[in-house]
């Protein structure tokens, strides 16, 4: 099998004619987005928002041909709108997985406003018992290091146990997880995760290099996404965890629409900025009838390894007192800790690494309070 490259790739799309345009999809400048990672190639086609819906089998031509290709396993190309006015803002073209009708303007939501109705074909994924988002109101609150360090104190605890790296512009799973190398694929059509320490892992940083951007608008995101979750031979599992990007997006919002998520962990840090944020997440998965599991207090504390000075950098407290205040259960408080960012990054998480030490204690007894309240629910 050989390799692909872009070069192979536009040259198979050269021969695909747009016929309204008379023209090749490349010399039109249709082609946008091209991302190529070994045999997985996912790419754009920008097309008139008016022709958005017919252009259906000039996409579905343009993935055949890719697929067609020496060493490509699998192709996913979406269509996306734009608009000829000069200065006008790219408008998203429904894909060809969207719900019926456009989603719900989160901006326009005002308090005391009915919960967002979820799609009618929201549905179980075939293996899975429950689906636990992890999200944030904003980057940089540790969410990823928590995700992971959840997902493997709950296998620990004996449950079978997935991880979806959703944080498509960021995965870090991958890094955090001690994974590599990219899923394969049987058929064309289905996915193979990989595994470590006893997780199904998935995530897109898979089919990226390093310091490779993924520049998506909207529809791509929600296909792959869809493909993430739907396309991946999951197995059975007692637990699929989400690591979602921050704030309130897209990825959010079709998660919550197009699968039936059981229930949401917020992690935030204490201090006020990090609050405002963590309670706009929670109010979305409120508006959303996702269930709130809880929040979680990360670099809640930092002790000093040589003096064990204790010292709040961020503030303490700030979450736990949030959560009481919007009546959310408090799940714990994770320290700021260096052995916790030292094996994250070494792709070696403490809960496996060091799994009798305080650190991974505290993730311990966050699986424990997931597990409560899933349970409870069932209950």
């Amino acid at each position: 099998m050989s390799d692909v490259t872009k070069d192979t790739v536009l040259e198979a799309l050269s021969r695909i004619t747009d016929p309204a345009k008379g023209t090749d999809i490349v010399s039109a400048g249709m082609v946008s987005g091209l991302v190529v990672k070994n045999a997985a190639v996912g790419f754009a086609l920008e097309v008139d928002p008016a022709r958005g819906a017919a252009l259906e089998p000039l996409r579905k031509a343009a993935e055949d041909a890719v697929k067609a290709l020496d060493g490509v396993s699998s192709a996913t190309v979406v269509l996306t709108a734009h608009s000829d006015q000069p200065g006008s803002a790219p408008q998203p073209a429904p894909p060809s997985f969207s719900p019926k009708g456009p989603p719900p303007d989160l901006g326009r939501a005002k308090p005391g406003d009915k919960p967002i109705p979820t799609s009618t074909d929201t549905g179980r994924i075939e293996g899975i018992d429950k689906i636990i988002a992890v999200g944030s109101g904003k980057g940089g609150v540790g969410k990823s290091t928590v995700s992971a360090n959840l997902a493997l104190a709950l296998a620990a605890q004996g449950k079978k146990v997935g991880l979806l790296d959703a944080d498509v512009y960021g995965p870090s799973q991958p890094r955090m997880l001690g994974v590599s190398g990219r899923p394969s694929t049987p058929d064309g059509k289905t996915i193979l995760p990989l595994r470590n320490y006893g997780v199904t892992v998935m995530s897109m940083g898979f089919m990226l290099e390093d310091d490779q951007s993924v520049v998506w608008r909207g529809p791509m995101l929600m296909s792959a996404l869809q493909q993430m979750l739907r396309q991946v031979q999951w197995g059975k599992l007692d637990y699929l965890i989400v690591d979602l990007p921050p704030g309130t997006g897209d990825v959010q919002l079709t998660l919550c629409q197009k699968t039936q998520v059981d229930g949401a962990v917020i992690v935030s840090t204490p201090q006020d900025v990090a609050l405002i944020d963590a309670k706009k997440a929670i109010d979305m998965f409120s508006k959303l009838n996702v269930p709130l599991i809880g929040m979680i207090e990360n670099m809640s504390t930092y002790v000093c390894p040589n003096c064990d000075h204790e010292a709040h950098i961020f503030g303490h407290g700030g979450a736990k007192a949030e959560a009481e205040a919007l009546n959310v259960p408090f799940l714990g408080e994770v320290p700021l800790d260096i052995d916790i960012r030292l094996t994250s990054d070494g792709g070696t998480p403490i809960v496996v690494s060091k799994p009798k030490s305080p650190q991974s204690e505290r993730f311990r007894q966050i699986a424990a309070g997931v597990i409560a309240a899933t349970e409870k629910v069932d209950a």
